[in-house]
């Protein structure tokens, strides 16, 4: 595919096929996606890459104890409730998904059903828990550049048809995480990407997000004009 077309039609995935995921495309989808920059080529990811058993009891073990109240252990900064037009935009992208699903404002549990499913990696076949090494912890470029790798991680899978979303959901409960993908006592837990075959009858699937424009989100200086 070429560049644009990844950049412009990549979309998050939500529904997944059941198809497992061959171990050599997941290599090459790395292999692409740590060629992002980095802070003076720190380099500071690593990623645990599960599927089956080991990613259901994830799911299982996140989810009960959500359900049950057990406060989320998130290890990377939560930060704020969003406010503002970020907030507006947060709710114009649920409200996106809701209006695919058809997923009505009082109906409490098809709303409850959705939270569950990014609880569980949205079912997705591979969930991959991006990491990065705690001596980092106190740089502000180990958060960017995190962030970067995600970023081309997610497009080099989309290049190769295979879908993927970003989320935190899926690692609120992290002793879970840290028990079922082995994870390193050196590593801090940042995101999850929940990775896979998309599932095109998903309505979800088929939601672009609205983006704002380059007149909004950028000031030139210099050029005249």
């Amino acid at each position: 595919m070429d560049y644009d077309d990844v950049v412009m039609g990549r979309r998050s995935i939500r529904g997944y096929k059941p198809d497992p995921v061959p171990r050599e495309l997941i290599e090459e989808v790395l292999t692409l996606a740590m060629r992002a920059p980095s802070s003076m080529n720190t380099q500071p990811w690593n990623f645990y890459v599960i599927t089956g058993e080991p990613l259901d009891r994830i799911r299982r073990g996140n989810t009960e104890r959500m359900v049950a109240g057990v406060p989320q252990s998130r290890e990377f900064r939560t930060g704020e409730a969003f406010a503002g037009v970020h907030r507006e935009r947060q709710i114009g992208v649920a409200k996106q998904l809701f209006s695919a699903m058809r997923i009505e404002r009082d109906d409490k549990d098809a709303r409850q059903d959705w939270v569950l499913r990014g609880f569980r990696q949205f079912d997705a076949p591979v969930c991959v828990i991006v990491t990065y090494d705690k001596q980092l912890s106190t740089s502000d470029d180990t958060a960017f550049d995190c962030g970067a790798v995600a970023t081309a991680l997610v497009n080099a899978a989309w290049s190769r048809g295979l879908g993927a979303v970003i989320n935190s959901q899926g690692i609120m409960q992290s002793p879970v995480v840290r028990e079922h993908a082995a994870i390193a006592d050196d590593q801090v837990i940042m995101k999850s990407i929940a990775l896979g075959w998309p599932d095109e009858s998903f309505p979800a699937n088929a939601v672009v997000s609205e983006r704002k424009s380059v007149d909004e989100a950028a000031v030139f200086v210099g050029f005249g004009g």
